[in-house]
């Protein structure tokens, strides 16, 4: 019989000895500034507190799923609730019909959704839909988009996979061979790629805008070219707002008037919980099991917590119709005040603000247009950033390619505070 498991002190080491790497996501590692994230163990609001008990302002939020805030209490409710009358049963349940509902009520591209329950599993299974209904096998995707961990999308993306299409990567040849990756914002690339493969190709997939190579935006007109490119060669167009779907009402899609043929949402869209889902047309969908040949499922899929989570979420920024205009004026009152620091430090870096998201990049300048410019920046400028934040009580993404993400709940006294921190650190670096 083993000896009973008694806890042990926290730390990087002990973290090392039982889980793989230490982490259960590879950029919790720290690697690229210098040292492994802060252990949270809880969060309030827009603020986490971690092993030692020390309180952060928290601009990483998960990476986008925290929208309103840290324990709110709805969602908390909600998810008590369901799991009181059972956390998964294993069928068809009627809130995750009623949720699909209003989903398909929210994004006029959706007629129909299915539920998976991770951004990964989206984006990977709208890919195969995409195959068969157009009975194509390439796919077109933009580097430093990330869409997830699965083989087809990991190589060439952003966030913090710096993962190459070989097999030492666990990428096979035949699977790179199905992908053409293309430099974001360039649409003559994608014309000349489709003017090549655009025969033997069902999809091109794409963040429309970018939150995994720092804060990306299109070029005026590339989303529309792309649209309209696509539909000339009879591919489907996938938008991944797993990201951005519920930073605006109605996603990036609606904000900047681009309808695709499939959507893949997920992050905030649980409240913090994990469920996340893809839809397109009803006609699209009909690939799917039963109705077709296509198999999408798991035992997770539409579970009643992760659902309930989901709807309280909807209910909250359904009842607010400002709730998207304050959340970002939040962004925009960090955006400007970053914007004149970084001016007043003499530097000529570019703040990005996009809904609820801010970012800027230690590379002088516009701001950067695709992953290649992306890469330019200083790394270990940010490194010392981030270090230099965290000592003054601001919790920020490990890696310069994340972003900051605000909250319903980070109030202005928090944004001036991270202010004071960034204008402090700055002068100190």
């Amino acid at each position: 019989m083993r000896e009973p498991v008694v806890p042990v002190p926290l730390d990087f080491k002990t973290a090392q000895r039982f889980l793989a790497g230490g982490v259960d996501s590879p950029v919790r590692a720290g690697r690229p500034v210098g040292a492994p994230s802060p252990f949270i163990v809880s969060g309030r609001g827009a603020h986490v507190v971690d092993a030692a008990g020390r309180s952060y302002i928290d601009y990483l939020c998960a990476y986008g799923p925290v929208i309103l805030g840290h324990g709110d209490r709805a969602i908390a409710a909600a998810v008590a609730a369901a799991a009181r009358d059972g956390a998964v049963v294993g069928t068809t349940h009627p809130e995750e019909v009623r949720l699909a509902q209003r989903l398909c009520e929210r994004f006029d591209s959706l007629e129909r959704v299915r539920f998976v329950s991770t951004g990964t599993e989206a984006c990977m299974s709208a890919v195969r839909v995409a195959r068969s209904f157009t009975g194509k096998a390439k796919l077109i995707r933009f580097s430093g988009c990330y869409h997830g961990h699965s083989d087809e999308m990991i190589f060439s993306a952003g966030a913090s996979s710096l993962s190459a299409a070989t097999l030492e990567a666990g990428v096979t040849q035949a699977v790179a061979s199905e992908v053409i990756v293309l430099p974001y914002n360039d649409i003559a690339a994608v014309g000349a790629a489709l003017g090549a493969e655009g025969d033997n190709t069902a999809a091109v997939i794409i963040e429309t805008i970018c939150g995994n190579m720092g804060l990306c935006l299109p070029e005026t007109g590339f989303l529309d070219a792309l649209r309209s490119l696509t539909r000339r060669h009879g591919v489907l167009l996938i938008f991944d707002e797993v990201i951005t779907g519920f930073r605006m009402r109605g996603g990036a899609q609606e904000a900047l008037g681009v309808s695709p043929d499939l959507t893949c949402l997920g992050k905030a869209l649980g409240g913090g919980l994990p469920i996340a889902a893809f839809g397109g047309s009803a006609a699209v969908m009909k690939s799917l099991a039963p109705d077709g040949p296509v198999f999408v499922g798991g035992t997770f899929s539409g579970n009643p917590v992760c659902v309930a989570a989901a709807h309280a979420l909807l209910d909250v920024l359904d009842a607010d119709p400002r709730f998207f205009t304050r959340l970002e004026r939040k962004a925009k009152q960090l955006a400007a005040g970053l914007q004149r620091i970084i001016a007043t430090a003499g530097l000529t870096f570019a703040v990005v603000q996009w809904a609820s998201m801010v970012d800027f990049m230690f590379r002088p300048g516009p701001a950067h247009r695709n992953f290649a410019e992306a890469a330019e920046a200083d790394a270990s400028a940010y490194a010392a950033f981030y270090r230099g934040m965290l000592e003054r009580g601001i919790l920020l993404p490990p890696s310069q390619m994340e972003l900051l993400f605000l909250t319903a709940a980070h109030s202005e006294e928090d944004i001036e505070d991270t202010l004071r921190a960034a204008e402090a650190t700055l002068a100190s670096m």
